[in-house]
């Protein structure tokens, strides 16, 4: 069943489903299942032994912690039993009174979100989180859906991370570069010099951050976004109360009326500030030799969440404490309510990432990402059509398995062997051409940890925000594969650039149209 088209079955399967029934546990359970029965081959022993490995490798990786894993758990429940705490003492409260004051409108309240994302360019999963915490009060106060603020996030943290040299996607993508250089004894340029070469390259990035820029200066949200936005705009409710929401408080806890803004800000600094700390130190302690992309590249993000995370509620139990010896306005005793329910408010995603990334690592297991990648090689068409081809291959393998990290490590050296034996002039938009489409399968995947994590940011349901954002990610990916295309046959990058700039206005223009034709209706 390894290898084979057999071993697409378990992800569809799952992405169906959840598509159909919007039940995501139960549907990354059916995926689960069916891969451990294919690699089983039936057998419910062997099925169960596999079900039972996928499992323990959640946490138990070779015998040893599967510490990533771990840190990222442990840094959603402190995330949050911080976010339950900013809004006891006020913080989320005065900050969205503040920012009322300051940004005015709806279209100012997505920038804001859009442009913090870009600014946090060093982890994905640090930027979908903070972001979210930090754009959710003042999204909320401007009757922004929460949908529509995962996709800010989700369109902005990815892309902006896939381009960014000094960020852990760039120390990985180089890493997996310079075994390709290696291996075909590339010595022209450094890994270092082709990763800022393929930055113009990389169309689906363009594309999707100017789309995200477009849709909220000019308001021309269309499919299921609309209805949220709609559904928001009209009632103040920014999600679907009949809905699991990740990260949000299931019950009431008393808010302080003497809270202040540097309440939510002093926390996300520390945030920040200790989590960039923790990433540079950790870093160096991991390389033999100091340099920034070494630093990056070695760093330990998962743990230096953690420490991030646990010097923010440090910082945050201290401005508690400060406002209960002083107003006495919230009570030292709630400190125990804060952290139950701050545990309680992530219970959905941590299993959800629990499930998907049992499915995942069967996936690798029936080696689904292997087999699609085969069908990406085997492919004989002229090669001007590779770049496309492989921005598809991409995007499908990602949507499959879950992850563009495992697009990245399968199909960048296949893209290599394919293009240096055919082209070797394409080799670098070839490679870009797979990080766009990789990241594209990524936003249009449920099964997504990236997909999740904004979701559960932005205080979405999942489903909302996959539906929600599918639109979008399919509009500007085949705006970017034809960019594709025209550099397939151009060798150009400018006249590829040129071209999605072309179709992207073309559409900005008819969703402008149609908005106004549905306004004088």
């Amino acid at each position: 069943m390894e290898n084979t088209i057999w071993s697409i079955l378990p992800p569809i399967l799952a992405i169906v489903m959840v598509i159909l029934t919007k039940r995501v546990l139960l549907s990354l359970g059916t995926g689960i299942i069916a891969s451990a029965l294919l690699l089983g081959q039936g057998s419910i022993k062997n099925s169960a032994i596999y079900l039972w490995d996928a499992i323990k490798g959640i946490f138990i990786d070779d015998g040893s912690l599967n510490t990533w894993n771990i840190y990222i758990v442990l840094f959603l429940f402190i995330l949050g039993v911080i976010t339950v705490l900013i809004n006891m003492v006020g913080g989320s409260r005065a900050f969205g009174e503040w920012a009322i004051t300051k940004v005015k409108n709806r279209k100012g309240a997505q920038l804001l979100a859009a442009i913090l994302s870009i600014i946090i360019f060093i982890d994905d999963y640090f930027n979908a989180l903070a972001v979210g915490q930090v754009a959710r009060p003042i999204t909320d106060r401007h009757r922004i859906s929460r949908a529509k603020l995962a996709y800010i996030i989700d369109s902005t943290s990815a892309p902006i991370c896939v381009v960014s040299p000094i960020s852990s996607w760039g120390a990985y993508i180089m890493g997996i570069l310079a075994t390709v250089f290696a291996t075909h004894q590339i010595t022209d340029m450094s890994v270092f010099t082709a990763f800022i070469q393929m930055i113009p390259m990389n169309l689906y990035v363009w594309t999707t951050l100017i789309f995200v820029f477009v849709i909220a200066i000019l308001n021309v949200d269309f499919g299921s976004m609309k209805k949220h936005e709609e559904r928001t705009i009209a009632t103040g409710i920014p999600y679907d109360e009949n809905k699991t929401i990740p990260g949000e408080v299931q019950i009431d806890i008393p808010v302080s009326e003497k809270g202040r803004v540097r309440d939510l800000l002093w926390p996300i600094i520390a945030l920040f500030i200790g989590t960039i700390g923790a990433i540079i130190w950790s870093g160096i302690q991991n390389s033999d030799e100091i340099t920034l992309m070494n630093i990056f590249g070695n760093a330990d993000v998962a743990l230096s969440l953690v420490i991030g995370g646990i010097i923010s509620l440090l910082v945050i139990i201290m401005l508690f404490f400060i406002q209960s010896k002083k107003y006495q306005t919230v009570q030292p005793k709630l400190l125990s309510t804060a952290f139950v329910s701050g545990v309680k408010s992530m219970m959905s995603a941590v299993l959800i990432l629990f499930f998907a990334w049992a499915l995942i690592t069967l996936i690798d297991l029936l080696g689904t990402g292997v087999y699609l990648g085969s069908l990406v090689e085997s492919s004989n068409l002229h090669v001007g059509f590779l770049p496309v081809i492989l921005f598809i291959g991409a995007a499908v393998m990602a949507f499959a398995t879950g992850t563009s990290w495992g697009a990245f490590g399968i199909l960048l050296p296949i893209a290599s062997q394919i293009i240096m034996v055919t082209d070797s002039s394409l080799l670098l938009p070839t490679l870009a051409a797979v990080l766009a489409g990789a990241v594209m399968g990524d936003h249009c995947s449920p099964i997504s940890d990236t997909t999740i994590l904004s979701s559960t940011g932005a205080g979405s349901n999942l489903m909302d925000h996959v539906m929600t954002q599918l639109p979008y990610a399919i509009l500007t990916g085949l705006i970017s594969a034809m960019g594709y295309i025209v550099i397939g046959f151009t060798n150009n990058t400018l006249l590829g650039l040129v071209t999605i700039a072309i179709l992207l206005l073309c559409s900005v223009l008819i969703l402008w149209k149609r908005k106004n034709l549905n306004t004088i209706r």
